[in-house]
């Protein structure tokens, strides 16, 4: 249960699904209240197809790049604390690479539940190195089994955020939307830069047998 909650607080700050209501709803202004909520359901379930496919294919795509865990773990801390500045200085949509270009080709798209919502706007770089480097660190398939219903959770999650999120936005409007996209940026931040630490703490582990000698 602590493993649950951990990472799921962990996942859920990364992916930040409060930040996204404001792309979402401006990427569907034309739509109905049943096409919202069908965009928000099929956005929730690439979002778990997506994770769930990185998080057990991930050592394959370590091993196809010949790259080393720790080395995911420096690159993913570094994108995740640079996502979390973003968050801290309210550039969300800017960190994901949704620029005004991409909001215009998506108000265009008969769908735009898989792109750009579900990737690259929730789910990125940050979330797939942070499942990526952590399917190492759980070598039982409870562990494992636990985390995939991590990520499940948080895409129900994203899916009834989603789904009320003019109700959300009523309530809190823009200025609290960024209010908490800043403490989720500051506890993203210290998620990277522990990832950061780790990685750079097993890399001199790991090596200092090989100097010592």
């Amino acid at each position: 249960m602590e493993l649950f909650v951990t990472f799921l607080a962990a996942l859920f700050s990364v992916v930040n699904p409060f930040g996204a209501i404001p792309v979402f709803l401006a990427l569907t202004p034309d739509y109905t209240p049943s096409e919202r909520n069908q965009t928000a359901l099929f956005t929730s379930i690439y979002f778990i197809l997506l994770l769930l496919a990185f998080f057990f294919a991930g050592t394959y795509i370590l091993g196809f790049f010949g790259l080393q865990v720790d080395a995911m773990r420096i690159a993913g801390g570094v994108v995740i604390v640079s996502s979390g500045f973003a968050l801290l200085n309210g550039k969300f949509a800017e960190s994901r690479a949704i620029n005004k270009k991409v909001e215009e080709e998506a108000i265009a798209k008969e769908d735009i539940s898989f792109s750009p919502l579900a990737m690259p706007l929730l789910s990125g770089p940050g979330s797939i190195s942070l499942l990526i480097s952590t399917y190492s660190d759980y070598p039982e398939w409870t562990d494992k089994g636990l985390i995939g219903l991590v990520i499940i959770t948080t895409g129900i999650i994203i899916y009834f955020t989603l789904r009320i999120s003019p109700l959300l936005f009523k309530i809190l409007g823009v200025g609290g939307l960024k209010a908490i996209s800043r403490i989720m940026g500051f506890i993203v931040m210290s998620i990277g830069i522990q990832y950061i630490i780790l990685g750079i703490v097993n890399l001199v582990q790991n090596f200092y047998p090989l100097s010592a000698s």
